[in-house]
């Protein structure tokens, strides 16, 4: 299904009955992310998974996005959808386009998850991006497939789940340069760790223990600054922890989930 937001189209699905979920899916993937969790969700929630802008069946425009943009393109969705009230859950980006979202409509969020995220990005680290945004100008996203794998999932896990990579790998490969290279230059641009003491939504923050990208020390940082907030931390898994450990993620999400129904 297609919706209008925001100046552009985005692409989602619903499935399931019960309270509102969100889940918003990590940069270089699409709603299909989600697969294994909204399974299991869509038995007591109502689970909306959409494409963000400039990926999957989304509208992909050209130039510089930021995490406000990203923000209200849900906003639009939500209310077009006449969602009043919803969980979240967010991966990577996703997580940093809830805190953005969490901080604008704060009555929105019944809950918050982040999972393999962050709540603010050093300077420094801005080359790092400015070097992807290069290399997908440069060379296309096939480029970017190898070394992505390596920051999002462990070394045994690449080794003996090729299915699993392999389907992560066709998603890279499918993101727009357009809205790879608009969305890198959002994200290093996060800085709201000062801000998260003002979320009063219950919120879960969960990291996987050999996650390079948004690493365990960045998952304390945000646990720290969101009150009440609850960390879990899944052993034997990298950036990506819903798919390489999804039996623990999806533990983690419906022991936090359950109790706010």
């Amino acid at each position: 299904m297609k919706i209008k937001t925001n100046g552009i189209e985005l692409n989602y699905v619903v499935e399931g009955n019960g309270p509102w979920l969100v889940m918003s899916h990590s940069l270089a993937c699409d709603l299909t992310m989600w697969d294994e969790q909204a399974a299991v969700l869509r038995r007591n929630f109502k689970v909306l998974r959409f494409d963000t802008r400039g990926h999957g069946a989304s509208d992909a425009p050209e130039g510089e996005y930021t995490l406000d943009m990203m923000a209200y393109d849900v906003h639009g969705l939500l209310q077009g959808l006449g969602v009043e009230r919803c969980h979240w859950v967010g991966l990577s980006m996703g997580g940093m386009i809830g805190q953005t979202f969490a901080l604008k409509f704060p009555a929105m969020f019944a809950s918050m998850v982040l999972a393999d995220t962050t709540s603010r990005y050093a300077p420094e680290a801005l080359p790092l991006w400015q070097g992807r945004i290069k290399t997908a100008q440069d060379k296309g996203m096939e480029a970017l497939v190898e070394t992505t794998l390596q920051r999002w999932f462990t070394e045994p896990f690449r080794k003996t789940r090729p299915e699993v990579t392999a389907r992560v790998s066709a998603m890279i490969r499918a993101t727009p340069v357009a809205g790879y290279v608009g969305c890198c230059h959002a994200i290093p641009q996060i800085n709201l760790t000062g801000r998260l003491k003002e979320v009063k939504c219950p919120s879960l923050v969960i990291v996987g223990e050999q996650d390079a990208g948004t690493p365990v020390a960045m998952a304390r940082e945000i646990q720290a600054a969101l009150p009440g907030s609850e960390l879990v931390v899944i052993p034997s898994a990298s950036h990506l922890s819903n798919l390489e450990q999804p039996t623990a993620f999806n533990r983690a999400l419906a022991t936090f989930l359950n109790k706010r129904r």
